[in-house]
C-alpha cells in the first residue's frame, strides 16, 4: 500500500495577549460559593471540597472578550477542518485510511482541531490497467473533494492522473499483443489488396476490378489487326 497523505493543513489560533487574561483568582486558590457553607457538603467551616470544579466552572463563564473569539475562531476552524478531512475519507473510500487531527486548547479549557491528514493508496494495481484507471480517477477525485484542496491535495491529484495516462498505454500495448493482425490505422493499409485481389491472384487470375476496365471496342480491334496479320503472311 502506497500511503500518501492528503491535506496536511495546520493552523494554530493565536492565543489571547497577556493584558487580556481573565481576573486571578482568590488566595488559595478557593472561590467561595454564596451563603455560609460548602455547596457540596454544606459545612460553614468547609474549605471547599468541591473549589476546583466550582473554579472550573466559573472559569468558563469569566472569559474575556478577546478570549471569546480566540473560542470562536477556534470553533470554526474546527468545523473547517473536519469537514475538510470527512470530504477526503467520504469520496476515497476503501483506499483511505483513518483521520488523524491536530489539536489546541482554547481558553475555555476545550480542544478544538486545527489541522489535519488522511492517507490514501494510490499505488497501481498489478497486472490490472483497466482496474488501475477506475482507482486512480477515486483517488483523484478524494484529493479534490474539499471545497479548498490544499497544495498537497492538487499535487495527488496530479499524480493520479500520470499514472492513469501510464495505464492507459498499456492497455493500448495489451490490445496490440492481443490481436496482431488487427488492422493498423494510417497510410500502410491503404496498400492492403483487396479480397476479390487476393482470391484472383491465388487462382491466377487476373482481378475482377482490372477486368472491368477493359475496353471491349479495344479488344476487338486488337483481334482485327492479328487476323489481318496472319492472313498477309499467308
Amino acid at each position: 500500500m502506497s500511503g500518501i497523505h492528503m491535506s496536511p493543513i495546520t493552523a494554530t489560533v493565536p492565543a489571547p495577549s497577556a493584558a487580556a487574561v481573565r481576573p486571578a483568582e482568590p488566595e488559595g486558590g478557593q472561590t467561595r460559593v454564596s451563603g455560609s457553607g460548602c455547596s457540596s457538603c454544606g459545612s460553614s467551616s468547609c474549605p471547599g471540597c468541591d473549589s476546583k470544579s466550582v473554579n472550573k466552572a466559573q472559569g468558563a463563564n469569566q472569559l474575556t472578550e478577546e478570549e471569546q473569539r480566540q473560542v470562536e475562531k477556534l470553533k470554526a476552524r474546527d468545523r473547517e477542518v473536519r469537514a475538510h478531512e470527512q470530504a477526503h475519507k467520504a469520496v476515497g473510500g476503501q483506499y483511505t485510511g483513518g483521520i488523524s487531527y491536530e489539536f489546541q486548547q482554547g481558553p475555555d479549557g476545550k480542544r478544538y482541531a486545527v489541522g489535519g491528514e488522511v492517507s490514501i493508496d494510490a499505488s497501481p494495481i498489478e497486472g490490472d490497467p483497466a482496474a488501475t484507471i477506475e482507482k486512480m480517477r477515486i483517488v483523484k477525485a478524494a484529493a479534490l473533494a474539499p471545497a479548498e484542496p490544499s497544495a498537497q491535495d492538487r499535487k495527488v491529484a496530479a499524480m493520479a492522473d500520470a499514472k492513469m495516462a501510464q495505464a492507459r498505454a498499456e492497455l493500448a500495448q495489451q490490445s496490440d499483443e492481443t490481436d496482431p493482425d488487427a488492422p493498423k490505422a494510417g497510410k500502410d493499409n491503404k496498400l492492403r489488396p483487396s479480397l476479390n485481389q487476393q482470391l484472383a491472384e491465388m487462382r491466377g487470375e487476373e482481378p475482377e476490378e482490372a477486368r472491368s476496365t477493359v475496353n471491349p471496342e479495344g479488344s476487338r480491334a486488337y483481334q482485327a489487326i492479328t487476323e489481318l496479320a496472319a492472313s498477309i503472311a499467308a
